[in-house]
């Protein structure tokens, strides 16, 4: 449904073709976007995320997680999301600890019931890995080396089957290599779009 009212939203603001840029969540959109409405993308860049369905060992762990947050609170399972969000570097850095501290913070100020939608929606996600062999706009594939929400040999299966796709490998990132390691992020993003031009 996600890329639908994407594709809609990209035609009524007349920016197509446009580059995408999806991150996990945003990245299960932008895949559907380029397999079924490519003429809408310019490139396609994603980032720590998959074709596939979650997988099952995922799933009964992030439904207990949801039903705590909803029903008593984002900071009752804070402890249990950080290792999911971010890398084992990322998470013992003592020059870090400011910035853990920041977003246990901004994880538990979330919306209990925005959470909730949006956990079930990637817990019960069907996988389009059926689909991928027909993105043909240029694409970036980056994850975090260390990322245990949706490990690197995701993003290995859709560089093999997305023709002419590059992959890059964050070092010392997990899930969430903007905030962990955002520097090679931005580089990595800043080469491929140049490299379109």
């Amino acid at each position: 449904m996600g890329s639908f009212y994407t594709a809609t939203n990209i035609e009524l603001l007349g920016c197509a073709p446009c580059h995408f840029l999806g991150l996990s969540m945003g990245g299960f959109i932008g895949l559907r976007l380029a397999a079924r409405h490519p003429e809408l993308l310019r490139s396609l860049i994603l980032l720590e995320t998959s074709a596939d369905p979650e997988p099952s060992e995922h799933v009964a762990k992030y439904r207990q997680l949801t039903f705590v947050a909803r029903w008593f609170g984002l900071g009752l399972v804070v402890e249990r999301v950080m290792p999911v969000m971010f890398g084992r570097t990322f998470l013992t850095d003592p020059a870090r600890v400011g910035e853990r501290r920041e977003w246990r913070h901004r994880m538990s100020g979330n919306h209990r019931l925005g959470i909730t939608r949006a956990t079930t929606g990637v817990i019960t996600r069907k996988g389009i890995a059926s689909e991928i062999d027909r993105i043909r706009v240029p694409t970036l594939i980056l994850v975090g080396e260390e990322d245990v929400a949706v490990p690197p040999v995701h993003s290995q299966r859709l560089h093999e089957h997305i023709a002419g796709s590059r992959l890059e490998i964050i070092p010392r990132a997990g899930h969430t290599s903007t905030v962990e390691e955002p520097t090679a992020v931005n580089v990595a993003i800043t080469n491929f779009l140049s490299s379109l031009s």
